[in-house]
């Protein structure tokens, strides 16, 4: 907590004074951002860093994967689907960005399989990405890669595998038709800050 605490007071003595009016303003009008990430909760992925965005420019959700699930409305609790319906349709963005990274944990306990110490909740979540597992797992380059390499591939196939999860929802689907919405997957490398499109 301390941590933190000093952090706040760094804010508070640095950016929060150069930057009272930028506070101010979105205070008093609100949040426009023209663009939503989908994130992993891993702490070396901060979209905000990774694109040098100030506050108010990106609505970001993180989650374990940077997973999105397939369109699914239902009484059960949906924290990404909402944070999407809400970027969606209230605040309009034009960009959704699904961002996924390196070395990845979600992903890499995806790939070790059932049973690998996933706890309460991780399984059942990463069984959005169990298609791009499979795809990884059945190509003919699998036999002969490392489990590094096929973590990293099946990082890419996550972020696709969203990318057309983002389409099962019916409100996105009708704004990419009508160009009014672009859908985009990148994948960060923590070791080296590359940033490449997956699509």
């Amino acid at each position: 907590m301390k941590t933190l605490m000093d952090g706040y007071a760094r804010f508070r003595k640095g950016y929060w004074r150069r930057h009272k009016a930028l506070f101010s303003m979105l205070a008093r009008d609100g949040q426009s951002p023209p663009a939503m990430v989908i994130a992993c909760a891993d702490s070396r992925v901060a979209p905000e860093v990774i694109f040098d965005c100030a506050p108010g420019e990106i609505f970001v959700v993180r989650n374990v994967s940077a997973l999105v699930p397939p369109y699914a409305p239902d009484t059960g609790n949906h924290g990404t689907s909402a944070a999407l319906e809400f970027a969606v349709t209230a605040l309009k963005v034009c960009t959704i960005v699904v961002l996924g990274h390196s070395q990845c944990g979600g992903i890499r306990a995806l790939m070790k399989g059932p049973g690998a110490g996933q706890g309460d909740f991780i399984a059942s979540w990463m069984t959005i990405a169990h298609k791009a597992r499979q795809r990884v797992c059945d190509s003919p380059q699998a036999g002969d890669a490392d489990f590094d390499s096929l973590c990293h591939a099946c990082e890419h196939e996550a972020i696709r595998d969203s990318l057309e999860n983002l389409m099962t929802f019916p409100w996105i689907a009708a704004r990419v038709a009508d160009g009014s919405l672009t859908l985009a997957g990148m994948h960060f490398n923590v070791q080296t800050g590359g940033l490449v499109p997956v699509g």
